[in-house]
């Protein structure tokens, strides 16, 4: 009989299957053995009863161990109650490897544990959900250009110059002379929109910033789409039409992913709403508290916020107090007891996570009360900005000073750069950049000059300014970072399969 998968058990309601994979789960009792197969489509209860297949296969699924591979053949049944709506009725077994001591249990483990087995931890449900919403956002990516007409083109890994700064470069050798690894492909992205219109290159970028934060890797894969004859304005459509159809497409494919993921989706759902787009220094004027959104200013929302987590935090400290008193009063059954010790866990847990959001919210106040005009926003602004208005935010037209030297100068609003950030909600922050292109080659040679960058290394994109100068846009789009925010993920170390940050080992 061929072999079927998890994911195609729909087609076969009321026949029988044959399914090969790892042991993800086991219960068993007197006459049943219940089995949650994995096969990397999806997970099944298998259930062995010792009156369908008798002591010698019975036993074999006794000996099961986690992560032993084993294949099953049974009938398939619908039961909306069990993770994928379906399970199997067992009528054979077969064991290909018997798992010993498998480290990672059902219990607890540490974060440190969990990355130095990154390599086993992929398989955990979580795990699994994570990498296929990201599969799902990589194909939307691509569908998305592709369908518009674009051209995917790939930068070079090894460059010979920066693209947005010295301070954060990986050198290397290449055969003698000094290469770096690439921070990102645009400026060869540019190139290539000068001889194609409409490309966009999908690659690995590197960055060597010393920071442990949750929101950074030493080693990313970014989308960067650069385009002739756009200016911002149609680079902020793009990006706008860009994120709402893989955001949508996710939605639609990954219904079952989210749920293990837990994720609340009333903000990804605002994404179909249109993007708010202002000026930097409307958004300062947003965060110093200036101005009020729905009658309420930045400063006013955050001491609110606090209040109300705070009141939360007690509720909670209140509900275990009350359900440790009624377990130890000897009246609870065994079961009443096990519900009321699981659901005082969950509610510690709970608390953990309100006390960290407690403790964040008076660093976002210092920052917000004291930030300065002219100064790029750091994590703690744009939780601030995307807080107020609850969807994904555009902040365009920049201060010169903090972006990049290819960014052009918006010849109606002097010493602001026509470049975009794209802020998404629930403290996720940047995870788009761009913006319309220097054009003068003047200007480029001068902030070449001003960065204190080789000259003789960009003359090949100055080429570019002396044939066939044009008017053009782009922007760059960190993936895991996407993954990050779509999923509802604390830290982007989940969302690519083996993670490299500073302070990390190179595990496995």
């Amino acid at each position: 009989m061929a072999h079927t998968y998890i994911k195609e058990l729909e087609k076969h309601d009321g026949h029988e299957v044959v399914l090969k994979g790892w042991l993800a789960q086991k219960r068993d009792s007197k006459a049943i053995v219940f089995l949650v197969l994995r096969d990397g489509t999806g997970f099944v209860q298998c259930i062995v009863d010792i009156n369908t297949v008798g002591e010698e296969v019975f036993e074999m699924a006794k000996k099961l161990t986690q992560e032993s591979s084993f294949t099953v053949t049974g009938t398939v049944r619908k039961d909306d109650k069990q993770f994928g709506g379906y399970e199997i009725q067992v009528t054979a077994l077969t064991i290909y490897s018997l798992a010993v001591d498998y480290p990672i249990t059902p219990k607890e483990h540490g974060t440190g544990f969990l990355m130095d087995n990154r390599h086993l931890w992929l398989r955990s449900k979580r795990q699994w959900a994570i990498m296929r919403v990201r599969n799902t956002i990589i194909y939307s990516i691509h569908k998305f250009f592709q369908e518009r007409g674009f051209m995917q083109m790939d930068a070079p890994i090894f460059t010979g110059n920066a693209s947005e700064g010295t301070t954060t470069l990986f050198e290397t050798d290449f055969y003698g002379q000094p290469a770096y690894l690439s921070q990102s492909g645009q400026l060869y992205g540019e190139a290539m929109a000068f001889a194609q219109g409409l490309i966009y290159t999908f690659g690995p970028t590197f960055r060597a910033e010393q920071s442990k934060t949750r929101r950074h890797l030493s080693e990313f894969w970014m989308i960067e789409p650069e385009m002739a004859f756009y200016d911002l304005a149609m680079d902020m459509d793009l990006i706008e039409q860009f994120v709402q159809h893989v955001v949508g497409e996710v939605l639609d494919s990954c219904k079952i992913e989210l749920k293990v993921l837990e994720r609340d989706t009333k903000f990804l759902d605002r994404v179909k709403e249109p993007f708010i787009r202002m000026k930097y220094e409307v958004a300062v004027d947003h965060i110093q508290g200036l101005k009020a959104v729905d009658g309420k200013t930045s400063i006013q929302m955050l001491e609110d916020d606090l209040k109300n987590i705070q009141d939360e935090i007690s509720s909670k400290q209140k509900d275990i107090e009350e359900r440790e008193v009624k377990m130890a009063s000897g009246a609870l059954t065994k079961g009443e007891k096990n519900f009321n010790q699981n659901k005082i866990d969950q509610l510690k847990n709970d608390i953990k996570d309100l006390e960290e959001k407690a403790t964040n919210i008076p660093q976002w106040l210092n920052s917000a009360k004291n930030f300065k005009r002219g100064e790029d926003f750091g994590g703690s602004d744009e939780t601030v900005l995307t807080r107020m208005f609850g969807q994904p935010i555009m902040v365009y037209n920049w201060p010169r000073e903090v972006k990049a030297f290819y960014m052009k100068e918006d010849e109606t609003d002097l010493g602001y750069a026509k470049g975009v950030d794209l802020l998404a909600p629930e403290g996720y922050g940047e995870v788009v950049g761009g913006g319309e292109r220097e054009t003068d080659i003047n200007k480029l040679i001068g902030k070449i000059e001003e960065h204190k960058l080789p000259m003789d290394v960009f003359e090949w994109y100055l080429d570019l300014r002396r044939y066939g100068n044009i008017p053009h846009s782009g922007f760059g789009l960190g993936l895991e970072r996407l993954v990050a925010w779509i999923c509802g993920l604390q830290h982007i170390r989940e969302t690519i399969p083996f993670p490299r940050a500073f302070g990390g080992r190179l595990m496995p």
